[in-house]
């Protein structure tokens, strides 16, 4: 099969489309033919060696989602046959053309999409449910300010929040972002611009603050989220695109008795991911079904094309998901 192959630690010249085996579906696993797959900043980080593959995953081969037709089914899956549409989250290795994983861990492609429609899903909504109400625990009349709005897990964020009654504020450096992402739902944009945005966000909030906080930004915004944040407020950290390194004025977070959590995906084992799977499966894709959800596709690309498509992610310039497609 083909694969992306990172030859080794570096920029996007060092993807590479390789010939490797075909992998054989184990024991109550099945086999995907990937037809397409979402580009995610985690394989831009594991493209430049700061988030390397867990154990039992493929080092060099990229890909956090996929979407395509069961291919081969192996001992003891009974779930799913041969040309079924499916798509799902696996810690690596599906920016290749065939993908093993537990049935179990495997979502039915929702009617009535495209499959690179599909392929946009898993990975950011996935994130973006978990987070928000697993963790976070937000509810209807709540606010939540959601970092990097027009990114995948932002503009999956606004949607999800719109349907469950949580008034959602999101930030952006890009003003076009933030108008695109008030089409999904967005009830409050900010541009970012300067360090001025958590008064911005207590004035959106009847200066109470944001009651959680989605940070897939991290860095200096740590500082700034305790300033944003409701008194008793709850902060989960997704992403850290702006680094991994902040400064914490402890007693402010005494002060504001709030929660701060953090979360991986990727990290987390089987049944943990089968459970969430299992969850999103049978509460989430019936309102892709419906359309009340949409997948936010800013462009398809080619596998071919993948040194190109990481330097579109790290350049910002994608709303949305960038899908990468073989053929």
């Amino acid at each position: 099969m083909k694969a992306v192959v990172i030859t080794r630690p570096g920029g996007p010249e060092v993807l590479e489309i390789q010939d490797r085996p075909e992998p054989r579906p184990g024991s109550s696993q099945v086999r995907i033919r990937v037809l397409a797959s979402g580009l995610n900043r985690a394989d831009v980080s594991q493209r430049l060696g700061r988030y390397p593959a867990p154990p039992g995953v493929p080092a060099d081969i990229p890909g956090l989602e996929y979407a395509g037709e069961i291919d081969m089914v192996g001992d003891g899956a009974t779930m799913w046959s041969v040309g079924d549409r499916v798509m799902g989250i696996v810690s690596g290795g599906s920016h290749a053309e065939y993908v093993s994983v537990h049935e179990r861990e495997v979502i039915a492609a929702p009617h009535g999409l495209g499959i690179e429609e599909c392929a946009a899903i898993p990975e950011v909504f996935i994130t973006a449910y978990d987070a928000i109400f697993s963790q976070l625990r937000m509810g209807a009349g709540e606010s939540l300010l959601i970092h990097a709005a027009g990114s995948g897990v932002g503009t999956a964020a606004v949607q999800l929040a719109k349907i469950a009654g949580v008034k959602s504020v999101g930030t952006s450096r890009s003003p076009d972002k933030l108008h695109r992402a008030s089409e999904l739902g967005l009830d409050t944009s900010i541009v970012v611009q300067n360090d001025d945005w958590p008064a911005q966000v207590r004035a959106a909030t009847d200066g109470k603050g944001a009651d959680g906080v989605l940070d897939l930004v991290g860095g200096a915004y740590f500082k700034g989220n305790i300033e944003a944040i409701a008194l008793r407020g709850r902060m989960i950290i997704v992403g850290l695109t702006a680094g991994s390194s902040a400064e914490i004025d402890l007693r402010r977070v005494m002060q504001k008795r709030m929660t701060i959590a953090g979360t991986l995906m990727r990290s987390r084992q089987l049944e943990e991911k089968i459970q969430v799977a299992r969850t999103f499966s049978d509460r989430i894709v019936p309102m892709f079904d419906d359309r009340r959800l949409k997948p936010v596709v800013d462009r398809i690309m080619r596998f071919a094309d993948i040194r190109e498509a990481h330097r579109i992610m790290e350049s910002n310039e994608n709303f949305g998901k960038i899908v990468l497609a073989w053929g």
